[in-house]
């Protein structure tokens, strides 16, 4: 593995999806799996050659078992508080038709947002090549707040850079809270990944994306990408702008195709290849993530990213 080392930081959870399409109330089955957007990052790195650890609490139940084994099968490395006092967070995956998902979360005083600064080998984080936090752990509890806010700043201190995701999530939080929260977060990111919902948020206005994604280095960022689903991507990195068209697919489920998007770039990023290199793994590993149901099961290995013929992105 190339790159050194990339440290997660960040909320697993159990997840059940209905195996068929329909009202959640009349499903008959129920599959059984993990999620979460750091650890599906972490996956998404791990398949691509990345050696990566995630950090997380989990319950002392079987969930939590789940999530452990999960990510040690596909090769992450795992420091998982375990938490008897709480259990390990749940989202069930409702498919309502065939083209739309709807997610309910069970995750609100649960394991995963228990997670303490104390909790967390911040020397890990400091001698990583990497940290990657999103805008969902601060979401969850002022605890988790504080923990991503020592571990960035634990991270800054020891010049290792950081990636941040803004990953709003409306059931969490307002966008007035995520805002104050971002504006935190931004001067310490290395390169900051959001959708353009997400960075208005975080810069107040709409610009058009390659606008929002200035408004991001504005804002404190060093580099910016603008993920942009079925319209590809825009990033301005160094102070040069990039465009990138997306994959053309005719998506699956498309949950988790933002995680390995960011995996995808940050795995290149890490290798030392061209920022258009870059955007052309990332929409890549995004595309094939749309084309299995599941938040990181279709997140490609390196020999699979040129399977839908877009260029060859693969290096060796």
């Amino acid at each position: 593995m190339s790159g050194g080392l990339v440290v997660t930081i960040g909320e697993t959870l159990a997840m059940l999806g209905a195996t068929a399409s329909g009202p959640l109330q009349h499903a008959r089955s129920l599959d059984l799996t993990i999620g979460g957007a750091e650890s599906n990052v972490a996956i998404a790195l791990a398949r691509l050659g990345t050696d990566v650890a995630w950090i997380g609490k989990v319950g002392d139940d079987p969930f939590g078992d789940l999530v452990v084994r999960e990510l040690r099968a596909e090769g992450v490395r795992v420091y998982a508080v375990r938490d008897a006092q709480a259990p390990t967070s749940l989202m069930v995956k409702e498919h309502r038709t065939p083209a739309s998902t709807r997610v309910h979360y069970y995750r609100r005083g649960n394991a995963g947002s228990r997670l303490r600064t104390d909790d967390v080998d911040l020397d890990l984080v400091r001698g990583a090549a990497l940290l990657h936090v999103t805008g969902i752990s601060p979401a969850l509890s002022d605890t988790m707040r504080q923990t991503i806010r020592d571990a960035v700043g634990a991270a800054a201190d020891a010049g290792v850079p950081v990636s941040l995701d803004l990953n709003y999530r409306s059931k969490l939080w307002s966008r007035e809270q995520a805002a104050a929260e971002y504006a935190h977060l931004l001067p310490f990111a290395d390169i900051v990944f959001a959708g353009d919902d997400e960075a208005a948020i975080a810069v107040g206005a709409e610009s058009g994306p390659l606008g929002l994604a200035h408004g991001l280095i504005g804002a404190g960022a060093r580099d910016a990408v603008i993920k942009l689903g079925a319209h590809g991507a825009v990033a301005v990195v160094g102070g040069i702008e990039y465009r990138r068209a997306a994959v053309p697919v005719t998506p699956v489920d498309t949950v988790g195709a933002g995680d390995a998007f960011v995996g995808g770039f940050l795995a290149e990023r890490l290798r030392g290849e061209s920022v258009e290199t870059c955007l052309t793994t990332a929409v890549n590993a995004g595309a094939l993530a749309c084309l299995v149901a599941g938040d990181w099961q279709g997140s490609p290995r390196r020999d699979e990213l040129g399977l839908l013929g877009d260029g060859d992105p693969v290096r060796r």
